[in-house]
């Protein structure tokens, strides 16, 4: 019995001891799972996604809520009111690429972040992995490297580290044949690496670096939202890769990749493109991340002033931003894919044309240039898209004489002649959804108008504007047009006064466009994207006068009055079948590097231009047409 008694002792405490063991284990199990519960709330708490829910909500309460519910002080009401519709102004502005608006919306998200939110040195790299490089993504590094050059270099941050490091420079990236303008996500790499590696970044630049990531999730343009502020060209999405309605045509993308053997082939949502310099260049280690968020910028870019809705029956948008940024955005069924283009423009500020041309003889192009505006001649600037145009015509206004009254008709706001010269008498229109474009010239003709430009001649009734304005509404016009030669300029604006019913027979046109246009200023692009002035063409029309012989009426005899008469049919048949109305002549081209002056000046756009001009300038128009061609 006593041994028995012994063993049942000792069964007792070894299923004691067990039962121990299990609840210290299920404890230490519960607490080990309590830890990573706790660590995993943490981290989606202070994700991009959680903050971003935090701020939508904070600016919810502050837009929304009714103050007069919260028994407030006279003091408290106020303040609480003006927070409330600042934020509803800013946020409302923000979205139209206001860079106040935008300014004052991440300050407050900021003072919401750090002081409410409580975020920190540690919980901040839940959003960023500002402590892990290995697992930042090259987007995450340009962010990085983007902030930190803004501190110093500001709108031009972009500009610099592109320089910097050459990124612009092309790469047989794609093909081992074609070269191609592509900045990738090693080249980001190797920045980082040189740039950021190694030092420390300050809480606070953490913090607004993670505060720009949630605003341009929430009001701004996504992945371009910092790129679009910076000094370059434009920038544009959702032209390459491939469009979602192509997944409908090969039915299993998977089958399509093995079929064709190329696994890493863009979506149209991977597709970021910024213009710098005159070169396109694919950010290829960008991307918008999903079809929606690609949709979601198309859908706000171009709401400034409330120009309609984009729709299926409406497919396409041209608008401007409110800093004077040109936006065009296009959506299926008239575009492939939801696409958008942002060009921007130089900041309204006086750019001389010495800063423009850079090549040898330039001193003697401008010249000539002053001249061909003081002496009021019809002029065009020609060239393909971003080649510089527009910008040339901003600085040559500067030419003009301040007693000329100017007159602007343009699509959008682009000039912006007076802020460039606010002490000039100037005026600009445009189209709008009730007021045609020949609404507007009709009203020009009653303002006083000096010199009418039209920003750029694209459409047939624009052409038909400027042929109009040139012959009655003013004293000379300047206008841009995307013609490639001299005479395709004169052929196209023929051809679309007959479009649009102004004429019938094509020789009446022509004639009437040669006897308007007097110089062509043609502007190229280089490969290198450097801008430059090909050639300025001089038109001079034809005469057409007929000289008939009058000696059938005193000839003798039949066969002489018939020999008359036949000369006269002559020299009718040959003016009715010449086949063009006008000569013209490079007086100017760009040869090996450098301007050279070729053919003269005719006498008749000579004498012209000195009956435009101040006696001294006179003088010195003289001077220069004894030296300029030698």
């Amino acid at each position: 019995m006593a041994l028995s008694a012994v063993f049942n002792i000792i069964l007792s405490l070894v299923v004691v001891l067990l039962v121990g063991v299990c609840i210290y284990y299920a404890a230490t199990k519960r607490s080990e799972l309590g830890i990573v519960d706790e660590v995993e709330r943490e981290r989606q708490k202070y994700s991009v996604k959680g903050m971003s829910d935090f701020i939508k909500h904070e600016f919810d309460e502050i837009t929304r809520m009714n103050l007069y519910d919260l028994a407030l002080s006279e003091d408290e009401f106020e303040r609480r009111k003006n927070t409330k519709y600042e934020l509803k102004k800013a946020l409302k502005g923000a979205g139209y690429a206001s860079a106040n608006d935008k300014k004052y919306v991440k300050t407050l998200m900021f003072d919401l972040l750090r002081n409410q939110y409580k975020v920190n040195e540690r919980n901040i790299n839940y959003a960023i992995s500002f402590d892990n490089v290995d697992k930042m993504t090259a987007a995450d590094k340009f962010d990085i490297l983007l902030h930190m050059y803004k501190k110093k270099y500001k709108s031009n941050a972009l500009s610099q580290i592109i320089s910097e490091y050459r990124l612009d420079e092309p790469k047989f990236e794609y093909d081992a044949a074609v070269p191609s303008y592509v900045i990738t996500p090693e080249e980001i790499d190797q920045i980082y690496n040189e740039q950021i590696m190694g030092q420390s970044i300050d809480f606070e630049d953490k913090l607004q670096i993670v505060v720009q990531r949630i605003y341009q999730g929430y009001k701004g343009f996504s992945v371009i939202d910092d790129i679009r502020d910076q000094n370059i060209d434009g920038v544009s999405g959702g032209v390459s890769g491939i469009p979602p309605s192509f997944l409908d045509q090969v039915g299993d993308m998977e089958d399509y990749l093995d079929a064709t053997g190329k696994f890493n082939i863009p979506m149209s949502y991977d597709s970021v493109w910024i213009f710098y310099k005159g070169k396109s260049m694919y950010l290829s280690f960008l991307s918008f991340g999903s079809e929606a968020e690609l949709r979601r910028v198309c859908q706000n870019i171009y709401k400034f002033n409330n120009p309609g809705q984009l729709s299926e029956s409406v497919g396409f948008k041209i608008n401007e931003m409110k800093d004077g940024s040109r936006i065009v955005v296009l959506r299926p069924n008239f575009s492939e894919s939801w696409a958008f283009f942002v060009r921007k423009f130089a900041p309204p500020v006086l750019v001389n044309p010495e800063q423009l041309l850079i090549h040898k003889n330039k001193e003697n192009v401008i010249e000539l240039l002053k001249y061909l505006i003081r002496g009021a001649r019809v002029t065009a600037v020609t060239g393909e898209q971003g080649c510089g145009k527009t910008t040339l015509l901003m600085a040559i206004m500067k030419f003009l004489y301040p007693t000329i009254t100017i007159r602007v008709q343009e699509t959008a706001f682009e000039l912006h002649l007076r802020k460039i010269y606010p002490r000039n008498n100037i005026l600009s229109l445009r189209e709008t959804d009730t007021i045609t474009g020949q609404m507007g010239l009709d009203v020009q003709k009653k303002t006083d108008g000096g010199v009418n430009i039209l920003g750029e001649v694209a459409t047939d009734p624009v052409a038909a504007w400027m042929i109009q304005m040139a012959q009655v509404a003013s004293k000379f016009t300047l206008f841009t047009h995307h013609a490639k030669t001299f005479p395709n300029l004169i052929t196209a604006l023929r051809n679309s006064l007959l479009k649009i019913g102004m004429f019938n027979n094509e020789d009446v046109a022509e004639v009437q466009v040669v006897n308007v246009i007097n110089f062509d200023i043609h502007l190229k692009r280089g490969v290198d994207g450097t801008r430059f002035i090909e050639r300025i063409t001089e038109c001079v029309p034809k005469e057409k006068e007929f000289k008939y012989h009058e000696g059938y009426r005193t000839a003798k005899n039949m066969d002489d009055k018939w020999e008359a008469f036949m000369d006269n049919a002559t020299e009718y048949f040959r003016h009715m079948t010449q086949t063009s109305n006008y000569d013209y002549h490079n007086i100017v081209e760009f040869k090996n590097g450098e301007y050279v002056f070729t053919h003269e000046l005719s006498e008749a756009n000579v004498q012209a231009m000195r009956e435009n001009m101040s006696d001294e300038d006179v003088k010195e128009f003289d001077k220069f047409l004894d030296t300029a061609w030698g």
